[in-house]
């Protein structure tokens, strides 16, 4: 499977508050990138983050989700776990207290 050939890099900036790694298309097989974003916006589902809302596709315990720009300028996938989720967070009432 794509993904778990990947060698995903954690988001040391947000390491803190929003746990999460991410690959860059660049940097992976760039069909296999393209399919997986293809595959997160057609079978995820819309979720909020903050006032944003970004389509995640859940598989495994883990969320992935790009940022939402068109496919063609999409360069980041990215991915956390469920439990690090802005949802599972909200009910846990354990949401950093500033927004990114």
């Amino acid at each position: 499977m794509f993904v778990n050939s990947c060698l995903w890099k954690s988001a040391k900036t947000y390491a803190e508050t929003w746990p999460h790694e991410y690959i860059v298309r660049d940097r992976v097989d760039q069909d296999k990138f393209v399919q997986l974003v293809h595959h997160i916006r057609a079978h995820g589902c819309p979720a909020p983050f903050y006032q944003t809302s970004y389509i995640y596709f859940n598989e495994d315990g883990r969320l992935y989700w790009t940022m939402g720009a068109p496919v063609g300028e999409t360069t980041i996938i990215n991915r956390c776990r469920e439990e690090d989720s802005y949802e599972q967070r909200l009910k846990d009432r354990s949401l950093p207290e500033s927004k990114i």
